[in-house]
């Protein structure tokens, strides 16, 4: 089965707020003396609230180590580490959206150094964006620290494949260099041993 490209609609962080925005509006329309017409929305008021309220919950209990990228706790995951190619059969791809975790990654840097690790996670997303993604978390030093996403065409080779380790409870490290001596650095993977432990997705 192929991997979900986009959260469900009803777990979108931002759609309660937008719903409950949207009816408080409704209530400069809707006065009181509307009657039956205002206790239907004063009730769509506090359900939409409840919605809210448990998105929250569930943001906080979510299994995903990696809801919005960000992986509080290394140990609590069963980690595989993808082998090492050597020389010409090495697979490097650079990490993208570097430009939005700089400082993570030059605490990474001054941590653990330029030759690091880093664990893929399947399913995660920025804030605000339906879509799911490959995370990469830099973890050279034992502290993961979110470098950015697999670019578009590694994803869609690995989705699912890193989707179905993950459904298992497991997520792979490969090796990760952090490239540039000062801002803006670059992170590239190396990700030539995923084949040896994850499937490719069909068609790829």
């Amino acid at each position: 089965m192929s991997a979900p490209r986009f959260v469900s609609p009803l777990h979108w962080e931002p759609l309660p707020y937008l719903v409950l925005v949207a009816l408080l509006v409704l209530t400069g329309l809707i006065r009181p003396e509307s009657g039956i017409g205002f206790a239907v929305l004063m009730a769509a008021i506090a359900l939409a609230g409840a919605w809210l309220i448990a998105g929250l919950v569930r943001e906080r209990r979510t299994r995903n180590p990696d809801t919005m990228g960000e992986v509080d706790d290394l140990e609590a995951l069963e980690v595989v580490d993808a082998p090492r190619a050597g020389g010409e059969l090495r697979t490097v791809v650079p990490v993208a959206d570097t430009h939005r975790h700089q400082p993570a990654i030059e605490l990474a840097r001054l941590h653990g150094g330029a030759e690091q690790r880093a664990v893929l996670v399947p399913r995660a997303r920025r804030w605000l964006s339906p879509r799911y993604r490959i995370g990469v978390q830099l973890v050279g030093e034992g502290r993961p620290r979110h470098a950015g996403f697999l670019p578009d065409a590694a994803d869609a080779r690995w989705r699912d494949g890193l989707d179905e380790l993950r459904g298992a409870g497991r997520f792979l490290r490969v090796p990760a260099r952090i490239e540039g001596s000062a801002r803006p650095y670059r992170v590239d993977l190396d990700l030539s041993g995923l084949g040896a432990v994850a499937p490719e997705s069909p068609g790829r």
